[in-house]
């Protein structure tokens, strides 16, 4: 999620990450960020913004969740990296930013963020993989791109195939607890879209969904 008010720093920074593979939701107030970030991956942060201080926008989503927070600013002074770090920002960036440079940070927060658990099993099912060092999936030995939360709820999902999940189960562990029906099943439905023809994930009425078993 993209929290930006300026439209022409906005367009800048969508353009290059969804050229890059990245699903973006922009938003540009802080209520809005604050409303909207539990179904995100990652938030995007500019300070300035026209309702709430951004630093507050990051205090509260810290105080909430452990979602990375990058905050890319025209705030550049000593004092400024410091209190956005203070109030929970993983990485700090000034504007002017150079985008290739954004985008490598953005990739090392997601990387340093996974989970102990994501980071030490790999997966094999038939011509799916998933490695979780680098979060990488692989089908039929090409590379489907998914955001953090899709990864996360694949992983979890094709780790026990066969083993009906409930969604409060998945929304505890990819979420954090947030419970949201139409979150779990936009992303269940994005995944499947990306993974292309099969069944691979199965929806058991009125209780959850299941790894299919071939």
């Amino acid at each position: 999620m993209l929290v930006e008010h300026q439209e022409d720093d906005a367009e800048r920074l969508l353009a290059v990450l969804r050229r890059h593979g990245y699903t973006v939701d922009t938003v540009d107030t802080g209520h809005q960020a604050l409303e909207r970030y539990r179904s995100a991956d990652m938030v995007i942060l500019e300070l300035d913004l026209p309702d709430l201080d951004g630093l507050k926008v990051c205090r509260t989503i810290r105080a909430e969740s452990d979602i990375p927070i990058i905050v890319v600013t025209d705030r550049g002074t000593e004092l400024d990296r410091v209190l956005g770090l203070q109030s929970g920002a993983d990485d700090y960036i000034v504007k002017p930013c150079q985008l290739h440079e954004t985008l490598a940070r953005i990739d090392a927060v997601l990387r340093r963020t996974r989970s102990p658990e994501q980071r030490s099993s790999n997966i094999f099912r038939g011509p799916l993989q998933l490695e979780a060092a680098s979060r990488e999936v692989l089908l039929d030995g090409t590379a489907v791109r998914l955001t953090r939360k899709e990864f996360d709820l694949l992983h979890i999902l094709a780790s026990e195939p066969g083993k009906v999940f409930s969604r409060q189960e998945l929304m505890k562990q990819v979420w954090g607890g947030s419970w949201s029906r139409r979150t779990l099943d936009t992303h269940v439905s994005s995944i499947r879209r990306k993974l292309g023809p099969g069944e691979w994930i199965i929806t058991v009425r009125g209780v959850g969904f299941q790894f299919a078993t071939t």
